[in-house]
């Protein structure tokens, strides 16, 4: 233990700031012995955000997240779900993670080591537009795209939700992470809600989780 991260128990130190257009300020800090990837406004990989993803993948079944064989990331920032997607859930399948902002990348390969994990695939692109071309159907897809504290419009629609349906297989589960603070939230969540069991066998919503983040899983 080196002497910056022993110090992190007492108070966060950050050995890593960078700007970038899309997340505004992104940090690496060492926190609680840890490390961290934090936007300017939110923790976007490892730290809260980590038991969040562990939490909603736990709803899905530890035998079904361990046995998919093609898995879809939207939102990778420092790769935190890919980790315990391997590390927690012994999945050894083929991960696509898509992320807008390749800063995040940068980082997450130099100081989260994604660049080692074997049978991922990284695509910079747009989720929206790459959902909309992939060719490929994945067992499991993982929703959590953020800018900085803002989630896009594009992601609570029903036309986006529908393209989801089409690169799914029969037996696909989606874990989609939102966050819930503000009135106006909890109204494009209901919406949200109504659109999805309208289109997916079975919807289970879980609130407050790691305080305001809310999940839902949806079923094929």
């Amino acid at each position: 233990m080196n002497l910056k991260q022993f110090l992190s128990y007492l108070f966060p130190i950050t050995i890593k700031e960078v700007s970038s257009e899309i997340n505004k300020n992104l940090e690496v800090t060492w926190y609680n012995g840890n490390l961290v990837l934090d936007s300017k406004n939110t923790n976007f990989s490892y730290g809260n955000l980590q038991k969040v993803m562990q939490f909603g993948l736990k709803q899905i079944g530890k035998e079904k997240v361990s046995n998919a064989s093609n898995v879809l990331i939207l939102g990778v920032a420092g790769g935190s779900v890919i980790k315990t997607l391997r590390k927690d859930f012994q999945n050894k399948g083929k991960i696509t993670g898509v992320e807008l902002d390749e800063q995040t990348i940068t980082i997450a390969n130099e100081y989260f080591g994604l660049k080692t994990v074997e049978n991922l695939e990284i695509v910079i692109t747009d989720a929206e537009d790459f959902v909309k071309k992939t060719p490929e159907k994945y067992d499991l897809i993982i929703i959590d795209i953020f800018q900085d504290n803002y989630m896009p419009d594009f992601l609570f629609t029903e036309e986006f939700l529908e393209d989801v349906l089409k690169i799914s297989h029969q037996n696909t589960s989606v874990f989609f992470n939102s966050i819930v603070t503000l009135s106006s939230d909890f109204e494009r969540n209901y919406q949200f809600e109504k659109i999805a069991r309208n289109l997916f066998s079975s919807v289970s919503k879980f609130s407050k989780i790691e305080g305001d983040n809310e999940i839902f899983i949806l079923c094929v």
